[in-house]
């Protein structure tokens, strides 16, 4: 297996996701260094990057969002399988640019004692999740959201 230690600068693509044992999984896009010789065509590069340091860890999971521009040092592993996306294990990260904030137009975040909603104007569905992030399920509308946390807290014995 091929491997290399390297600095890699690409922007994340989507939330990074918390993984086995304290890890953390996020993708990194990487464009071409020198992008003007390149076909207008060619595909970005992703790079599937895991970090089990804590520090990074936590600040990938609280801190980045998509669109940020990173710059991620560790040890490289050349995809085994042509099409498979190179494998980073990340021990240095570097904010370079951050995303710009989102503003929610038409999504409202609310909470209801220890659960977070989400209302979206374009469905009456209301996602409900634990205010530690767990899901806990999907009321029909905003009407059956008290039904639904008490049918968790019932479940789990009242912890949210």
């Amino acid at each position: 297996m091929d491997t290399k230690h390297c600095a890699i600068d690409g922007w994340v693509d989507a939330i990074p996701a918390p993984g086995p044992r304290g890890t953390a999984t996020f993708d990194l896009i990487v464009r071409p260094a020198d992008i003007d010789t390149v076909d207008e065509d060619a595909p970005d590069t992703v790079v599937a990057c895991t970090s089990g340091n804590p520090r990074i860890t936590h600040e990938l999971l609280t801190g980045i969002q998509p669109g940020d521009l990173l710059r991620a040092t560790g040890t490289l592993i050349q995809p085994s399988a042509p099409g498979e996306p190179a494998r980073l294990t990340v021990d240095g990260l570097e904010v370079l640019d951050t995303a710009l904030i989102p503003v929610l137009r038409e999504m409202v975040l609310d909470r209801y004692g220890d659960y977070v909603v989400i209302f979206d104007a374009d469905t009456d569905a209301v996602p409900v999740f634990t205010a530690h992030g767990a899901w806990v399920g999907l009321a029909e509308n905003p009407d059956a959201i008290a039904t639904l946390i008490d049918i968790h807290e019932r479940v789990n014995g009242g912890d949210a």
